[in-house]
């Protein structure tokens, strides 16, 4: 098969082709189930977080009229950038492909930034607030004058860096009990048609969480329990290697209207070329290529998230 570097020079419009079709691959996957994706036309969005409608009450003696209680924060984008050089002798017959090699690997760093931003997000969330001014996990969460609200639970392991699978397996149950238990600011529960789960893990956990949710048989051979609940209640397990937490993994629910993260975009990735036949590729003997992305990641709703320390 022909390759499109197979020319005198690598041309700017093949390099571009080539990033525009890795870039078509999409995002890393796990993104789209936490977090909305919102367009942003401005330097920033404000985000009117109205709270809930009341429910139904018998009508005895007149209408029961109600406000909602309104939050409003902002998100201003950020413009990123990313730049390859390559020497402009380098681009001649380079017949091992290997400009098309890197450029599919700078493709999938661009691709990944959303996860890589989102996943700073999810580390900072024991000491970044959110809409309600509380950390995004907290203890102390409260739309109303009501008892306080946690999405930052703990659970036992007789090694906190190392749980086993049962160990695991209470822990989850326990993140998802949590979440059924929360209500919005009308005391109504939010969570109750809640099905879909991601459990979130650091790389020392991944052997147990997988096998937690996957192991058809548990110990001494009974019935595993998250497995025996598929289709009730599902479970995937992302494993990932940004996290450094230790002790710590969080379970987000993916099947909910409101998700617990934005992602705001300002513009989609754009790649832009200084080529063998740019003037600065003239002057300088380096051809440039690059990638812009403006936008921005922000607290959602917490009621979709829970944090698990076990101890």
């Amino acid at each position: 098969m022909t390759r499109p570097f197979q020319f005198q020079y690598v041309t700017d419009s093949a390099v571009t082709a080539m990033m525009l079709a890795a870039l078509d691959t999409g995002s890393v996957g796990w993104v789209d189930s936490v977090a909305m994706r919102v367009d942003s036309d401005d330097n920033s969005e404000t985000y009117g977080w109205l709270g809930n409608v009341p429910g139904l009450s018998e009508f005895i003696g007149g209408r029961s009229v109600n406000e909602l209680k309104e939050y409003s924060f902002s998100v201003t984008n950020k413009d990123y950038e990313s730049t390859l050089r390559f020497q402009r002798k380098d681009m001649r017959l380079d017949k091992s492909g290997m400009i098309e090699t890197r450029v599919g690997q700078f493709a999938q760093r661009v691709l990944d930034h959303p996860a890589k931003l989102l996943s700073t997000l999810i580390i900072s969330g024991e000491s970044a607030a959110c809409y309600d001014s509380q950390y995004f996990f907290d203890t102390d969460h409260k739309d109303r004058d009501e008892t306080a609200q946690s999405n930052d639970i703990g659970a036992s392991a007789a090694s906190a860096t190392a749980p086993t699978a049962a160990e695991m397996t209470t822990a989850i149950m326990k993140a998802v009990q949590a979440m059924y238990g929360f209500t919005d600011d009308q005391g109504e529960p939010v969570n109750q048609s809640a099905t879909q789960f991601m459990v979130m893990v650091p790389v020392p956990f991944m052997s147990a969480a997988l096998e937690a949710v996957t192991a058809i048989l548990g110990t001494g051979g009974a019935s595993a329990l998250l497995p025996a609940l598929k289709g009730r209640l599902d479970f995937t397990v992302q494993v990932n290697p940004r996290l450094t937490w230790t002790t710590k993994f969080a379970v987000f629910r993916t099947d909910g209207g409101v998700k617990p993260f934005i992602l705001q975009t300002q513009y989609d990735a754009e790649p832009w070329a200084l080529g063998p036949d740019s003037e600065h590729c003239t002057k300088t003997g380096e051809c440039w290529y690059g990638v812009d992305w403006g936008g921005n990641v922000a607290f959602g709703d917490w009621r979709g998230a829970c944090l698990v320390t076990l101890s």
